[in-house]
């Protein structure tokens, strides 16, 4: 099987799931819901046509039960209860662990016989009193007397040439007869479902040889009352009863057409069986026809598909810089061939421009909706929430908020996790509320939101809240916190404590773990990606669980700093201030720096990572000696600073501030070092080096191995030259 349609395939089967959990939820919270229905029978019309056309038999037979059941609903043979919904999913959580299989291992062997006789089970059992499968209600059985009856009028009236002629059939391409029926499927909201349902039955038994009008408008509901069809069948009888037992069908007047067809006048059976070699010709495209439309539906999904991942806009972009790429390419080739360096010079400068471009479209080709990761929570809620007992009510807003592909995907379990404590630990049992005065009914919601370069999400319950006395006792049980220090904290920092590892305020442990449990795994994973996330509760009103991301990641601005024979990079969004030494100031026999009346502690980043050769030393009595540019002493001005042409803010009380450009320009920060401060939000510090050289934008690789997880490194930047330079993470330093 071709690779390429395996995955394609597999994507869009991925989707159509997620799609089919998504409304089955809207379906058992409201079973008048006809938009959910529509979307379920369509999703799943969409599977079983998938697998079947890809071979996977028990997979699209799975599917043709699950199916079969929500007709019956539908039709309101049985009604919609938590414990047929429970085998419903059961089922398709049986299709999407038959999805993984086929994606793994190419071919699927889970055997799907025992699921599928559990919804034809369940199927029979309607609630209704029925002749078969609990279809038709007592008037409707009479349905194939009539059409019998009216059998020989049928025939008769079969020579009304306009209808015939409508027909692209001749006797000779049906094996047997060639039966017209008239079908009527009701008035129902749905009328292209209902006849998509109603062909999808008829042509399980019967080879359709046209349709009147064509197949693709019987589906779309482009047609008045009802729709013809050509069907190849023993005779009208076995049609008409066969249509009968059809629920889709609410009506249908079948007639015997074969002697008044051109070209085939007299034929019967035999006549037919003995131009098999015509007949087989002409009923491969029939027996094909389903399939096709199918398949074609199938290439529209693909190419939707494609074209949401990749926007025609961004592609046409991007063709138009690669064409711009090529001819500076040739430009500068035939420049340094020609030692012209002004024009070598001019063409680098249009180069950097054609580079910057297309490095923000290729960027933005990997934004990726965060509705592909959210939209399994619902169904993992529902789950969960059954499993606990308890009533929740979850809610997702800015699920179209656009985040890079790989922030997305390591996102995904750290969600799972904070949404899973909400429930457990968050969400009281409904009487736990009702005594409380709340609504019986938890609600969790899940939010998000862009603030320029950043994407917030937030995870608010209205629970319980967090048990601040419980989190400081177990701090205290477990050794994270003594307990001077733990009353020396405010309710936000003990708040925080949930994200140490192992932490955890659950007195027993459950499949689904205490609020805490995990939550070292959220913190660990968005650090990694260059996030934050902080915790927010009030006690009895809820929990607010904050992440913070980059929208992007890969390529950062990074200020590079000189320790010794090493250098190292800051991410530049990190630093608020660059200054000399000689502001650093002693407490405690610890190096501090004063900034707006807060203390920042000092890391000599040469101690920490233990870089040899030569360092700059600072004196650290306070003495105000460092000079810029004129070697007087020049007092904090608070304006902005020059560091290699960027300009980075001065603080109004940090010391001698860096102007001119004098940094990196070797040696600006004479023999006491440089201190590179760091912006509030993300930590209270500043760090220590002998020299402040450029900033660049540099691709950081994360760490991964041994090395993955070092404390005050998030990765590694390739330059221009070939050298590696470490990029520090300030949280973790």
């Amino acid at each position: 099987m071709d690779d390429q349609y395996l995955d394609a395939f597999i994507r869009e089967s991925e989707e159509a799931i997620t799609d089919l959990n998504n409304s089955l939820l809207d379906l058992e919270a409201d079973p008048d819901d006809q938009a959910a229905m529509d979307q379920i029978f369509r999703t799943a019309h969409t599977l079983k046509g998938n697998f079947g056309a890809m071979g996977f038999e028990d997979a699209s037979d799975l599917a043709h039960a699950i199916e079969d059941l929500l007709d019956a609903m539908r039709q309101d043979e049985m009604a919609v209860t938590p414990e047929r919904m429970d085998l419903i999913f059961a089922g398709v959580d049986m299709i999407e662990a038959i999805v993984r299989e086929i994606e793994s291992d190419g071919e699927s062997t889970t055997d799907t016989g025992e699921m599928v006789a559990q919804l034809r089970a369940v199927l029979e059992e309607s609630d209704f009193d029925s002749e078969s499968g609990g279809a038709p209600d007592p008037a409707a059985v009479g349905r194939s007397d009539d059409a019998a009856a009216s059998d020989d009028d049928g025939a008769a009236n079969g020579d009304d040439s306009p209808s015939i002629e409508r027909f692209d059939v001749s006797a000779d391409d049906a094996e047997g007869r060639v039966v017209r029926a008239d079908v009527s499927v009701g008035e129902g909201d749905m009328l292209g479902v209902d006849a998509m349902l109603a062909l999808d039955r008829i042509t399980d038994t019967f080879d359709l040889l046209d349709a009147d009008p064509d197949r693709e408008a019987v589906e779309d509901g482009e047609f008045e009352d009802t729709f013809a069809l050509a069907l190849d069948a023993p005779d009208a009888d076995a049609a008409a009863a066969e249509l009968d037992a059809i629920g889709a069908v609410e009506d249908a007047d079948v007639a015997d057409v074969t002697d008044a067809l051109g070209g085939g006048a007299g034929a019967d059976a035999d006549d037919a069986n003995e131009a098999d070699a015509g007949g087989a010709g002409g009923s491969t495209p029939a027996n094909d026809a389903p399939q096709a439309a199918s398949g074609g539906d199938d290439g529209a999904s693909v190419d939707e598909i494609k074209s949401v991942r990749v926007d025609v806009d961004q592609l046409d972009d991007l063709h138009g810089l690669v064409e711009q790429l090529v001819t500076s390419r040739i430009k500068l080739r035939r420049a340094v061939e020609t030692d012209d360096l002004a024009g070598a010079s001019e063409n680098l400068n249009e180069l950097d421009k054609i580079t910057a471009n297309l490095q923000n479209t290729v960027m933005d080709m990997r934004l990726i909706p965060l509705k592909k990761v959210v939209g399994k929570f619902p169904r993992m809620v529902r789950d969960l929430s059954r499993e606990l007992d308890k009533d929740v009510e979850f809610t997702i807003e800015g699920e179209d908020i656009e985040l890079d592909r790989t922030i997305l995907t390591e996102i995904s379990d750290p969600l799972m996790h904070i949404i899973r404590n909400s429930l457990d630990h968050g969400i009281e049992p409904p009487a736990e509320r009702e005594a409380a005065g709340k609504d019986p009914t938890g609600q969790v919601e899940l939010r998000a939101s862009r603030e320029r370069d950043h994407v917030i999400i937030e995870v608010e319950d209205d629970g319980a809240g967090l048990d601040v006395d419980g989190i400081k006792r177990k701090a205290i049980e477990k050794g994270v916190r003594s307990s001077d220090e733990i009353e020396a904290m405010t309710d936000s920092a003990i708040y925080d404590l949930v994200f140490h590892p192992g932490f955890s305020t659950a007195d027993e442990v459950t499949d689904t773990s205490g609020r805490g449990v995990g939550m070292d795994v959220v913190h660990d994973t968005v650090t990694q990606l260059d996030g934050s996330v902080s915790v927010d509760s009030e006690p009895g009103e809820g929990t607010t669980v904050s992440l913070r991301l980059p929208v992007t990641m890969a390529i950062v601005k990074v200020l590079f700093v000189e320790v010794g024979d090493e250098e190292y990079g800051v991410p530049l969004k990190n630093v608020d201030e660059i200054t000399r030494t000689s502001a650093v100031k002693q407490i405690n026999g610890n190096d501090v720096i004063k900034h707006n009346d807060d203390i920042y502690p000092v890391v000599d980043l040469a101690e920490r990572f233990d870089v040899p050769g030569t360092h700059a030393t600072a004196e650290a009595d306070g003495a105000e000696t460092a000079a810029t540019d004129g070697g007087e002493p020049t007092e904090a001005t608070g304006e902005p600073a020059e560091a290699a042409g960027g300009a980075i803010g001065a603080g109004d009380d940090a010391g001698a501030a860096v102007a001119g450009g004098g940094v990196g320009t070797g040696g600006a920060g004479g023999d006491e070092g440089m201190l590179v401060r760091i912006r509030e939000s993300e930590r209270q510090v500043a760090l220590r080096c002998d020299q402040v050289n450029s900033q660049e934008e540099v691709v950081v690789k994360p760490l991964e191995g041994i090395l993955s997880g070092t404390p005050g490194l998030s990765g590694t930047a390739v330059l221009g030259d070939g050298n590696i330079v470490h990029i520090l993470d300030v949280v973790t330093l």
